[in-house]
């Protein structure tokens, strides 16, 4: 699966597209689930879920916005933008391993925002966890831009409190690769680089997780032009069991 934190309409069909060249088969066809945040439609910034339908059968998927009004496009607290979470339910149909994923893009402006932010993806992975789908759900991972340090609100919610994981401290030095930062900007230098985009898993479900791998892959390459102002994370998960 891929996802991306805050591609627009435009850049989505544009990723989509060089996902499914023209001679491509449908073994190898990619789609997706997500809507602009601005809307619920197509205005505004996505955090999709790319899958592949012949590997994942999708049983299910919501957007939730993060604020006081999470069924409709709504900003609250300090939030400076409006924030969404995409979460979806996919069965792998070789194993049968039923994942709940969730891609999402926290306030840049907000601290409060964050900190509730958090508490709602949070909330979000209990009702899944108990709900009806509870009982299939092998493992659950939550990928995103939390705009939030590893001594801040939304990391320190998601992990201390909340009990889900970072994959990069699950691995060792060994099988890690490239950079330490996600955050580099344009190279303009008005932000340091930071770590702030994550791939965490949550505690809870069947099967346990194993980290395979872990990079952090650089945004600038022979030609100088950065192509993100972010590195793109990449984890290697095996449900184990």
């Amino acid at each position: 699966m891929g996802h991306d934190d805050e591609v627009l309409h435009n850049q989505l069909v544009d990723i989509h597209a060089g996902l499914n060249p023209s001679n491509a088969s449908l073994t190898q066809e990619w789609a997706y689930i997500g809507v602009g945040r601005d809307d619920g439609h197509q205005a505004g910034e996505y955090s999709p879920i790319f899958y592949q339908p012949s590997v994942w059968g999708l049983q299910s998927w919501e957007t939730v916005w993060l604020s006081e009004t999470p069924f409709k496009p709504s900003k609250s607290w300090d939030a400076a933008s409006v924030r969404i979470v995409t979460i979806g339910l996919f069965t792998h149909h070789k194993t049968g391993n039923t994942v709940l994923a969730l891609n999402t893009h926290l306030d840049d402006q907000g601290s409060r925002s964050r900190l509730e932010a958090a508490r709602i993806i949070l909330s979000k992975i209990r009702d899944y966890q108990q709900g009806q789908f509870g009982g299939l759900i092998s493992g659950t991972f939550l990928s995103g831009d939390l705009n939030s340090k590893e001594k801040q609100e939304a990391y320190l919610e998601l992990t201390d409190k909340g009990g889900l994981s970072d994959t990069y401290k699950l691995i060792s030095d060994m099988h890690q690769y490239g950079n330490h930062n996600t955050f580099t900007g344009f190279g303009y230098g008005k932000e340091p680089p930071k770590r702030i985009d994550f791939i965490l898993l949550a505690p809870d479900g069947n099967q346990p997780w194993r980290v395979d791998g872990y990079s952090v892959i650089p945004n600038r390459f022979d030609d100088e032009v950065y192509n993100s102002d972010h590195c793109a994370v990449v984890a290697d998960l095996t449900l184990v069991g």
